[in-house]
């Protein structure tokens, strides 16, 4: 399927994508913080650059866009335009997403994902969403998968 907007259009709409400070991240560390977590941003030093480390409670945080990680939910679907790209393209992402999810867990760390599904649509439970963070955070479970 031929793009519906020109090369140069759509070259100067993907550069306006951002990797750091999405608002499905700000969200999170609002609310985290509103609740008196303190914690550190994209630790370079860790395996995959987690979105937010909380060293007190041995949890990093990643903050998920379901398109780019092609989570299996209703916000993702497959671009028709370049397929075997975005297949590779995403397909690279989850794999780099399980090697450092698979490193920080033998690192010792607790991993979290939230995914931008929980945080958007009609049916959002930000509440919901905070209080499973901080039970998760207060418990000695190791991993936690926040989908919407």
């Amino acid at each position: 399927m031929v793009d519906i907007v020109d090369a140069a259009t759509r070259s100067r709409m993907m550069s306006g994508i951002r990797g750091r400070n999405t608002k499905p991240e700000l969200l999170i560390r609002s609310l985290l913080h509103r609740r008196g977590f303190r914690f550190r941003l994209d630790a370079r030093d860790l395996p995959g650059r987690p979105d937010i480390v909380l060293p007190r409670f041995g949890a990093v945080i990643f903050v998920h866009g379901c398109f780019w990680h092609g989570h299996d939910c209703p916000l993702f679907k497959w671009p028709q335009t370049r397929p075997d790209f975005w297949r590779e393209k995403i397909g690279r992402n989850r794999a780099n997403d399980e090697r450092s999810r698979a490193a920080l867990l033998a690192a010792g760390w607790r991993v979290g994902v939230v995914w931008e599904c929980a945080l958007r649509g009609a049916n959002r439970d930000l509440d919901g969403v905070l209080q499973r963070l901080v039970d998760w955070l207060h418990s000695d479970v190791s991993e936690l998968d926040e989908r919407g």
